[in-house]
């Protein structure tokens, strides 16, 4: 009956989750640090109770791996790449040489703090140094969605994808080394079934896991964009099974792609792979999209607080609070947070002629997080939990905490006292994934000079009944209007209609303009688009235009286009019938 039991936790502790994240958005803390003291908080339950500590890090890492496999995926899929790609280079090159630098550097620092601690016995060696370096030099993406998306931060310069393209993709780098130095160790160490790695097995497994990644995330990818587009499911929500199915299938074939081969250094990196994936598909035109969103962004909640639950369960407080823990993770976290992010930062961003202000909240937005700890567990799995001379786990744990409270906490200040906070555009539309949570949709209406409202009371002018004007913004002024409030030219009318349901018969997508793009200097009706496609807006600048025939295309636009959906001839024939 012990699963029953277990069964019981896990439901207990999905619900208490969902009411505490009910009580977060009041609070000026992250969320998931709410869910990591809930976690210790029944560890100590665990304990009082005469049940012990939770220590099964293989279980730990069975739970937070998989959990942490929709959570990157999700990161993918939710990115809004013609949002990003004006950035998309410099968000790639911090997520992997940005990640290594950052590994390097705090690599160094690890090594000198603990030659100058008293308690640490001489020190430790350089591998050893690196370990903590590679597990700790991603940026977390579960903590920056979710601190941008709960707190609406839109940042200048496209701050906010830069910082959502970093942090989705920079965990692969850092699984990759610690995979690299763990091995290293476990030869070091003479951990059972370890054989001896040269030089050369260690860049063969570093470009490994990058390559066989990186194929076999484009090829899942595609290969579900093919089936989604060309298949019909006969069951419901069969398109959102089967792309948590492509998801799986992706990080776990390039994982066991050395197995499978009797070949070691094949192995690809899942991670990396299940990135890749979700970028692809999450771009793509795919039918029940919508439904793929809401389904995902329920699994990967559940997932984000599973796993900050689970890694406050296997956390003990009083191993925290120890001083050979406490003070290097407290060091390390400032040599991190004030020296070693910002130097890799500068270093990469500067040659693209970033802000002061750009590189400072970049450098500060770097949160450690989940994946953080979730591949330290990785290392003592492996390693056993005796074998380092230190407590891998208490002191990432630590130094997360911290980053979470304290970086987390204050990025909206930070970025506010660093002028870095736009004006117009929400977060929110750099993300695939973003759906409103009702039915009724916002509009706005710039009432012009020779508008036909301009100059008139609101109950006379023309509108279908379903239209409400509910704010109109007059400069600095705002008015709550009602039938007698006159609209002056130069108004901004905030109007509420319903939302159409319907969308199985059309879908959408974007056409960036790029600099080289032929329509450039076209008019909208001599772009020659396909029977069935409108262009519905333009994002221009940081507003949007409602184009007609004669309007012009730029350099920059990004066009959202509205496509008839064919319905294939069997949908034909059932919709006829």
């Amino acid at each position: 009956m012990g699963y029953v039991y277990m069964l019981f936790l896990i439901g207990a502790v999905i619900a208490l989750c969902i009411f505490i994240n009910r009580i977060t958005d009041k609070l000026k803390v992250p969320s998931l640090l709410l869910f990591i003291g809930l976690g210790v908080v029944f560890g100590l339950l665990f304990r009082v109770g005469g049940l012990g500590n939770f220590t099964d890090y293989g279980l730990g890492n069975i739970v937070c791996s998989v959990c942490l496999v929709f959570v990157i995926f999700y990161g993918g899929f939710g990115t809004n790449f013609k949002e990003a790609r004006p950035v998309a280079g410099r968000a790639l090159l911090l997520s992997f040489a940005g990640t290594a630098l950052t590994a390097g550097l705090v690599g160094v620092g690890v090594w000198c703090i603990f030659r100058l601690l008293p308690f640490a016995e001489g020190g430790i060696g350089w591998v050893e140094s690196m370990l903590i370096g590679s597990v700790i030099c991603s940026t977390d993406a579960a903590s920056v969605f979710n601190i941008l998306r709960s707190r609406r931060l839109n940042l200048k310069y496209r701050t906010s994808s830069l910082l959502e393209m970093e942090s989705g993709s920079n965990d692969p780098m850092s699984y990759m080394l610690t995979v690299v130095f763990t091995a290293v160790l476990a030869v070091q160490y003479g951990v059972e079934g370890a054989g001896a790695m040269g030089a050369g097995e260690v860049v063969g497994m570093l470009f490994s896991q990058v390559g066989f990644g990186a194929l076999f995330g484009v090829g899942f990818g595609f290969l579900g964009i093919f089936v989604l587009k060309r298949f019909s499911f006969n069951m419901g929500q069969g398109g959102t099974i089967f792309v948590v199915a492509i998801a799986l299938v992706a990080y776990a074939l390039p994982t066991l792609l050395g197995e499978i081969t009797g070949v070691s250094f094949l192995a690809g990196n899942g991670y990396l792979a299940v990135y890749i994936c979700g970028i692809l598909l999450g771009n793509a035109h795919i039918a029940q999209k919508r439904d793929c969103v809401r389904f995902f962004d329920a699994l990967t909640n559940v997932a984000q607080m599973l796993i900050f639950f689970v890694l406050g369960l296997l956390a003990t407080p009083e191993y925290l609070v120890r001083p050979e823990v406490l003070v290097p993770a407290l060091l390390l976290f400032v040599f991190l947070t004030v020296l070693a992010r910002p130097l890799a930062v500068a270093g990469l961003l500067l040659p693209f002629r970033a802000k002061p202000n750009q590189l400072a909240v970049v450098s500060w937005a770097g949160l450690r997080g989940v994946a953080s700890i979730v591949f330290a567990i990785y290392a003592i799995t492996v390693l056993g939990e005796n074998t380092l001379p230190y407590d891998l786990f208490s002191i990432i744990f630590v130094v997360v905490i911290v980053s979470i409270a304290l970086q987390g906490s204050l990025l909206p200040l930070f970025s506010k006292k660093a002028h870095m906070l736009g004006d117009s555009d929400n977060v929110l539309r750099t993300f695939n994934d973003y759906q409103d949570e009702t039915d009724v949709r916002f509009i706005k209406i710039v009432v012009g000079e020779n508008h036909p409202w301009a100059g008139r009371r609101l109950k006379s002018c023309v509108m279908p009944r379903e239209f409400l004007v509910v704010l109109i913004l007059r400069g600095e002024e705002t008015v709550v209007p009602n039938g007698n409030t006159v609209v002056n030219p130069g108004d901004l009318l905030v109007t509420a209609a319903p939302e159409f349901e319907n969308r199985e018969s059309f879908g959408m997508f974007e056409e960036y303009i790029g600099k080289n793009h032929p329509w450039i200097g076209k008019k909208v009706c001599e772009l020659g688009l396909a029977e069935g496609t409108l262009v519905a807006m333009i994002k221009r600048g940081g507003g949007t235009v409602i184009p007609y025939g004669a309007t012009d295309v730029r350099a920059e636009d990004v066009l959202v286009c509205i496509k008839l959906e064919k319905k294939s001839e069997e949908e034909a024939a059932r919709g006829q019938a």
